[in-house]
């Protein structure tokens, strides 16, 4: 085989190489610098946090044992399973 297809091949692997590699650093970087400055913004100007919904106040008509009962029926019926 001709040695200059071989340092042909070898050059264009490391500017191939070469390229890839310094992209990555650049984005790494870039990646560090915005998290400083989202940082920073935050902040200034804090995100603000949903409200969590209170739950529903149950009614005196439903007690514990009626709403297990339906929790426990709903899944047999899912199931497939049907109560002795």
């Amino acid at each position: 085989m001709d040695m200059s297809l071989w340092k042909d091949a070898l050059f264009v692997m490391v500017i191939g190489m070469g390229t890839v590699f310094v992209f990555l650093t650049v984005m790494i970087w870039a990646m560090d610098f915005n998290g400083k400055v989202l940082q920073f913004v935050n902040k200034i100007w804090p995100e603000e946090l949903p409200q969590e919904a209170k739950p529903a106040r149950r009614t005196a008509q439903t007690s514990d044992d009626e709403e297990v009962a339906l929790a426990i029926a709903c899944a047999m019926a899912k199931a497939g399973k049907h109560a002795a």
